[in-house]
C-alpha cells in the first residue's frame, strides 16, 4: 500500500523533500497569520485594502514610466491616462482604507453570489454524474454567503474580507505544512 507520495512528479517531490523544513515553517506561520486575521478581521481587512492600494499605485507608476518611454503624448497617451487613473484610485484607497474595504466587501459579495449561481447551474448539468451533489452544495453555500454579505452590508465590511482571508490562510498554511510533512516522512521512510 502506498501513501500516494510516489505518484507525484519526482522532480517536484525532490524539491519539496529538500525544503520540507522551510515549507513546514512557512505553513505554520501562515496558519498563525490566519488565526490572527480571524481574531481581528477588521484589522486584517483594512490591511488587505491598504495592500491592494499600494499595488494599484505601483501599477500606475509603472504605467507612467512605460508611457514616458513610449512618448506620453503620442502612442503612450492611453497608457499614461491609465497610469494616472491607477495612481488616483490607489491613492484614494490608501487615504481612505475604510471606503476601500467597503468596496472590496461589495465586490466579494457579488463574486460569491455570481459564482454560487454558476456552480448551481453547473451542478444540475452534471446531475447524472456521481458526486454532482457536492457541486450543488458548494454553489448553494457560495450563493448564500454572497447574499449574507450583501444583506449585512455595511456591517459585513467589518468582518467579511478579514475573516475570509483568515480562513484561506489557515487552510492554505495547513495544506503546505501537511504536504511538506508527508514529503519529509517519505524521505525518512526511503532512507531507512
Amino acid at each position: 500500500m502506498t501513501n500516494g507520495i510516489q505518484e507525484v512528479d519526482q522532480a517536484m517531490l525532490g524539491t519539496i523533500k529538500r525544503h520540507a523544513g522551510v515549507g513546514m515553517a512557512v505553513g505554520v506561520l501562515v496558519v498563525v497569520a490566519g488565526i490572527l486575521a480571524l481574531l481581528s478581521p477588521l484589522v486584517a481587512g483594512l490591511s488587505i485594502a491598504v495592500a491592494v492600494g499600494v499595488l494599484i499605485v505601483a501599477s500606475g507608476v509603472s504605467r507612467l514610466f512605460l508611457a514616458f518611454k513610449m512618448g506620453s503624448f503620442g502612442h503612450g497617451l492611453l497608457v499614461f491616462l491609465l497610469g494616472l487613473l491607477s495612481i488616483l484610485i490607489g491613492g484614494y484607497m490608501l487615504a481612505r482604507p475604510g471606503m476601500a474595504l467597503a468596496t472590496l466587501t461589495l465586490v466579494l459579495a457579488t463574486y460569491f453570489a455570481v459564482d454560487g449561481g454558476f456552480q448551481i447551474i453547473w451542478a444540475f448539468r452534471l446531475r447524472p454524474i456521481k458526486g454532482w451533489g457536492w457541486a450543488l452544495f458548494s454553489g448553494v453555500v457560495s450563493l448564500a454567503l454572497g447574499i449574507m454579505i450583501w444583506r449585512q452590508f455595511p456591517m459585513s465590511g467589518v468582518w467579511a474580507v478579514g475573516t475570509l482571508a483568515g480562513i484561506q490562510m489557515v487552510f492554505g498554511g495547513s495544506s503546505v505544512a501537511s504536504v511538506c510533512s508527508a514529503a519529509r516522512r517519505a524521505a525518512t521512510d526511503g532512507q531507512s
